[in-house]
């Protein structure tokens, strides 16, 4: 990412905000396969106008449901309070983290990071498209969707990679956990959903040189997350590799029309 990255001025209030808001929980999954030119992560643009990132090309992720706790959800991989040491939270919390990163995951993209048991994921999710729009409308539950079909969660097919804060000047603010996820065999990401104006596969290092080139706006998340899955080149080595995952909180600094980002 370079050391002076901008950013739209229209971004963020002319005025300062008075008293930061509080960061509401969100996740991210950043869904990697490996191409024929190389690692490839999906990545959906989300639409212009919307109240955050608006225009920005982004990592499927949304916030955290209240429901994601759901404690009567079939799971197997690392349990709940391994994943609460990881991101500083307690077991409850990170078993909500956890399932919102599947459902969202489900929701943005089509693929669904469950099977019918502990060593299987299924291979074809278009029979569940009718749960995946409920699952949007808030209809039923990540735990409902999951119980009616017979399906387990596949905590084991994700791993954590980063915590990413907005900046304290943003009016609304998120403190979102990153994970990595290998594309399952047999599935497909399709970004059938409203909130994106298309969706594709790119290699990292294509995606950062559209966003030099202004064909992309990233955030400094979406850029860093690029170059680091992109530096160890296959979705073997991303999910191999060991994350001591740590917040981060940039500070914006408005500087004429444009705002300057600067990490910690």
């Amino acid at each position: 990412m370079p050391d002076d990255m901008t950013l739209p001025g229209n971004l963020v209030p002319a005025k300062p905000v008075s008293q930061p808001a509080e960061p509401r929980d969100a996740v991210t999954v950043v869904l990697l396969r490996d191409g024929v030119r190389g690692l490839e992560a999906f990545l959906l643009r989300r639409v212009k106008g919307m109240a955050f990132a608006g225009g920005m090309t982004v990592f499927p992720g949304g916030g955290v449901d209240r429901r994601d706790a759901d404690t009567s959800v079939a799971w197997t991989g690392p349990e709940p309070q391994w994943w609460g040491e990881v991101f500083g939270v307690d077991a409850s919390t990170a078993r909500a983290f956890v399932c919102a990163a599947v459902r969202e995951t489900f929701e943005e993209s089509g693929v669904l990071l469950a099977g019918p048991d502990a060593t299987s994921v299924v291979a074809d999710t278009s029979a569940y498209s009718k749960a995946r729009q409920q699952l949007v409308d808030r209809e039923i539950s990540l735990a409902q969707f999951l119980t009616s079909e017979g399906l387990v969660l596949r905590a084991d097919l994700l791993r954590p990679w980063a915590n990413w804060v907005t900046p304290q000047e943003e009016p609304r603010r998120y403190d979102t956990r990153f994970f990595v996820a290998a594309l399952p065999s047999g599935q497909k990401a399709d970004g059938e959903t409203t909130e994106a104006s298309d969706a594709s596969w790119q290699t990292p290092e294509d995606a950062v040189q559209d966003a030099q080139e202004g064909r992309r706006m990233l955030m400094p998340p979406t850029w860093r997350t690029l170059e680091e899955v992109g530096a160890l080149g296959s979705v073997e080595k991303v999910m191999a590799e060991e994350r001591s995952v740590e917040k981060i909180i940039p500070k914006l600094i408005r500087d004429g029309d444009v705002i300057r980002v600067v990490l910690p």
